[in-house]
C-alpha cells in the first residue's frame, strides 16, 4: 500500500469540488493506494520525463495529478477536469 501525500493546491481544490465528486474521489484515492495502476484509474504520464508527471481518473471529467516520490510513496498535486490537468501539465 502507498503512502499519498497531498499538497496545499490539492487540498484547496479538492474542498472545492461537489461532495458527489469528492467521494469517487476518495474512492478511487483508496483504489490507487493499493494498485495506482489499477484498470478503473486510467493511470497516465502526461509530462515530459523530467517532470515525471502523471494522472488518474475520478471520473470521466475529472482527474487528479501526482507525483510518484520513492517506491511507496505519491504526492497528489491537483485535482481538476480533465482538460484544464492536461493543459496545466503540458
Amino acid at each position: 500500500m502507498r503512502t499519498l501525500l497531498v499538497s496545499e493546491e490539492f487540498e484547496l481544490r479538492f474542498a472545492k469540488l461537489s461532495m458527489l465528486i469528492q467521494k469517487k474521489a476518495a474512492k478511487q484515492q483508496t483504489i490507487f493506494s493499493h494498485n495506482p495502476f489499477h484498470p478503473s484509474l486510467n493511470s497516465e504520464k502526461i509530462a515530459p520525463k523530467e517532470r515525471a508527471i502523471w494522472t488518474f481518473r475520478i471520473d470521466r471529467k475529472y482527474r487528479v495529478a501526482f507525483r510518484f516520490i520513492d517506491g511507496t510513496t505519491v504526492l497528489l498535486l491537483t485535482v481538476g477536469p480533465h482538460d484544464w490537468i492536461y493543459k496545466l501539465f503540458r
